[in-house]
């Protein structure tokens, strides 16, 4: 087992030890520091990115050769973290809580410790795992104006008002593969560099932040996943929205998706609705209209080829339903971007 010390709490120190220990190529563009390694210790990248008033991003790509714990030891205030697995899984202890916890792929997890507590992350190996962390340092970001602490309920309010470093803290909720998705997008910012880049990776990162604390509101209120959605159907809906956009051209009926998944009927529009807040309907018809908008904006392909494509039988409700999801009609939209781009040097 790889062991290694972590004697800071900072972000961009953290990449640096790690860095020192497991080798690799440490580069700085644009306000992001990201670590790359392909090694006898594994392969991947871990990425930190600094925003205003103590919130950063650190997150990782990596698939590790051997388990690896990497261990905590500061004196100094500890961030909240927010926390959430894209892929794989990894274990979590601190030495003032009572047992190991074990994270879960889709699972919203937010995390403090107390000071000069002993934080560990035991890592497994031979696995792939996507995880990324929103840290939030608590005495600068009281300071960001209109921070609307106290808005939170008490539990979080009191967190963040722990400039001692007095209280650990250990939410382990709900699944959610609409944070999942936000994930995705996060990390798929195709914006290449600068001003426009890092907004929309601060965008991002405030939504996917305002839907954990959603969750863990939910949770707190006991909204959380009723017993018949288990961890296995979960991971079965994330599957199925696989088979969904590789039949995206097809009109798939609820009986199919319920045999492709396994799930009963009844289970399938459920799981859709606590993971999705929609009808598995509704997902299918959104799916089909964002992969419609692409088509708009990256291809020369007809009105009429796009609805064939996407599997909608007729193009007046394929305007329809484009018009009331997105105020503008199709042809319009794909006018709207060729003068945009006609305009541009």
């Amino acid at each position: 087992m790889k062991e290694l010390i972590i004697n800071t709490l900072r972000s961009n120190e953290i990449l640096s030890q790690i860095q020192t220990c497991i080798q690799g190529e440490l580069l700085e563009v644009h306000g992001e520091r990201v670590l790359t390694f392909n090694n006898k210790i594994g392969k991947g990248s871990l990425r930190t990115i600094a925003f205003d008033r103590g919130v950063s991003l650190f997150d990782c790509n990596i698939t590790l050769a051997e388990e690896a714990k990497l261990i905590f030891i500061s004196k100094d205030l500890s961030p909240i973290e927010f926390i959430f697995i894209s892929e794989g899984y990894f274990t979590y202890s601190a030495n003032n809580m009572e047992d190991d916890t074990r994270i879960e792929q889709f699972q919203n997890t937010i995390i403090a410790h107390k000071r000069n507590a002993k934080k560990t992350f035991l890592f497994p190996k031979d696995k792939d795992l996507k995880i990324s962390f929103i840290r939030i340092d608590r005495k600068a970001y009281l300071l960001k104006r209109n921070n609307n602490i106290s808005r939170l309920n008490q539990l979080l309010t009191s967190l963040f008002n722990d400039s001692k470093g007095e209280t650990s803290f250990k939410h382990v909720g709900n699944y959610s593969l609409r944070i999942a998705d936000e994930i995705k997008l996060l990390n798929n910012v195709d914006t290449t560099n600068g001003m426009l880049r890092s907004l929309s990776l601060e965008g991002r990162l405030y939504l996917i932040l305002a839907m954990q604390l959603l969750e863990h509101k939910n949770f707190e209120e006991n909204m959380n996943l009723p017993e018949v959605i288990s961890k296995e159907d979960i991971l079965k809906i994330h599957k199925l929205t696989t088979y969904i956009l590789e039949h995206i051209s097809d009109n798939i009926p609820i009986s199919t998706l319920s045999s492709a998944s396994g799930l009963s009927p009844k289970k399938l529009q459920l799981g859709f609705k606590i993971l999705y807040s929609k009808t598995v309907n509704e997902y299918v018809r959104q799916l089909k209209l964002e992969i419609s908008k692409d088509y708009l904006k990256n291809s020369d392909m007809s009105v009429s080829e796009i609805v064939y494509a996407i599997g909608i039988k007729s193009r007046s409700y394929f305007s329809k339903i484009f018009f009331e999801a997105y105020g503008i009609l199709p042809t319009e939209y794909r006018k709207h971007l060729k003068n945009k781009n006609s305009s541009l040097p």
